[in-house]
């Protein structure tokens, strides 16, 4: 369902960032077919269906159904329909509240994993839930992203170091084994421009939570300009290959953040993050993107994902409202 809902959100974006496409037939297109193929009769979405829309694959994924609510909380604005499709997410949030949540414990990864507890689905519900707190007029949006929050802060947090952790068990604790201990630099930034939304106090939790990610990514997770793929949990580099969506999330995080402190440090490592991600698009045709930056130089020569276009639709939309915040309070 994410490959469907992306391409919604990418389009809805762009249109208001003044792409001059026709986004709205296009937008109304891909909903029209994620509704009619990608959901399942109890509510949730399956995972993958063929492009003549037969089911491939019934799986209802955390992180796809976050993708699904991102993507209809954006055609709810480019559509000027917010009451149609807050109705379609609510009856999804209603299904993922029934089949997925698990009582003061945040949500399975799918339903076929109830030992999993993944941090980057519940990441992506957030945002999707902040999304629809901005767009729609049910209060209940704002009650879930809270909800997510107390989660992160309280479950996710790796104790020997305060990043956040990818993969634990039901219990919220690392699994054993080398692969579940990773530390992602992209999600700690993603994280941070999540907990920095909604003009938090800076000396509560969440806050000095979001500056603390922010600051571990920029520490241990960026080398020769490059936000890079992993570390271990003894936030040692285990991967310096820097992968395309990284280098998104250090520019949203950093920008965000020196919007609200006005410290011209973030801003220069949003310039940074800027600088690299420019790196990626210079490809010849134009317009497509690079999507891995070898540690030793050059960019790997290789088919690239299509899920890439929503982390640079959203790096660029988050720099422009906060240069546009910025011009509205003025010098």
């Amino acid at each position: 369902a994410r490959v469907q809902a992306r391409p919604v959100y990418s389009f809805s974006v762009a249109s208001r960032l003044g792409w001059r496409g026709n986004a709205a037939p296009i937008v109304r297109r891909g909903i029209d077919w994620l509704l009619a193929h990608y959901r399942r009769r109890d509510g949730l979405y399956r995972a993958l269906v063929s492009p003549s829309g037969e089911a491939l694959d019934e799986t209802a994924m955390l992180y796809d159904q976050a993708f699904v609510l991102l993507g209809l909380a954006s055609a709810a604005t480019l559509l000027d329909a917010p009451a149609e499709f807050e109705a379609e997410a609510r009856a999804l949030r209603d299904a993922l509240a029934r089949q997925l949540a698990v009582a003061g414990s945040g949500f399975l990864s799918s339903a076929g994993a109830p030992g999993l507890r993944e941090s980057n689905p519940h990441m992506h519900l957030l945002e999707a839930c902040l999304a629809w707190a901005t767009v729609g007029a049910d209060p209940e949006w704002g009650d879930w992203a809270d909800a997510i929050v107390v989660i992160a802060l309280g479950r996710m947090l790796l104790p020997d170091n305060g990043a956040i952790g990818e993969e634990f068990d039901a219990h919220w604790h690392s699994p054993p084994g080398r692969a579940a201990q990773r530390v992602e630099p992209g999600h700690q930034f993603e994280w941070a421009w999540l907990l920095l939304q909604g003009n938090q106090p800076p000396d509560g939790v969440r806050y000095r939570t979001a500056m603390r990610l922010l600051a571990l990514g920029e520490t241990h997770g960026v080398a020769a300009g490059f936000a890079f793929n992993t570390l271990g949990e003894d936030l040692r580099p285990l991967d310096r290959n820097a992968r395309l969506w990284p280098q998104t999330e250090r520019l949203k995080a950093n920008a965000l953040a020196g919007a609200l402190t006005g410290e011209g440090r973030y801003w220069d490592h949003a310039a940074a993050a800027a600088e690299a991600l420019l790196t990626y698009l210079a490809t010849e045709p134009a317009g497509l993107w690079h999507d891995l930056h070898l540690a030793d130089g050059g960019f790997a020569d290789a088919c690239v994902p299509a899920s890439s276009l929503y982390h640079i639709v959203c790096s660029i939309d988050v720099l422009d409202r906060v240069i546009r915040s910025a011009d509205r309070r003025g010098p």
